[in-house]
């Protein structure tokens, strides 16, 4: 990946930020090195970020805390769980409720892990 300052380097543009007395152009070394301090400054606190966050996730984990998007998933057990019920077979559930197969055999997975729910007990 290319940096900023390289590209504009060889394409001949001079960065200058006039309030912050950084001038890149050819004749000022002392406004590239400022330059090059700024970069590695942002480097090193883009990887405190990085570790923080993961240290954050971590702990997260830690304590049970369930991490990303919910399942949509269990909103539809019940239909899948009554196809099934009427001999209905993997990929023809799939197809009539308009989702994947592989999403209907994860909750059919599930359904047969969990004890039978009340509403589906006879």
């Amino acid at each position: 990946m290319a940096l900023l300052p390289d590209e504009l380097q060889r394409q001949g543009v001079s960065l200058i930020s006039t309030s912050q007395g950084i001038d890149t152009s050819g004749d000022n070394p002392a406004g590239r090195l400022q330059l090059g301090i700024l970069m590695a400054v942002a480097e090193f606190e883009r990887s405190l970020i990085g570790e923080r966050v993961n240290a954050g996730l971590r702990a997260a984990k830690g304590r049970g805390v369930r991490l990303g998007r919910p399942s949509t998933l269990a909103d539809r057990r019940e239909e899948i769980v009554q196809l099934k019920a009427q001999g209905a077979g993997l990929r023809e559930t799939a197809r009539r409720l308009g989702m994947p197969a592989s999403s209907v055999a994860k909750v059919l997975k599930g359904a047969q892990a969990s004890p039978a729910s009340p509403a589906s007990v006879e």
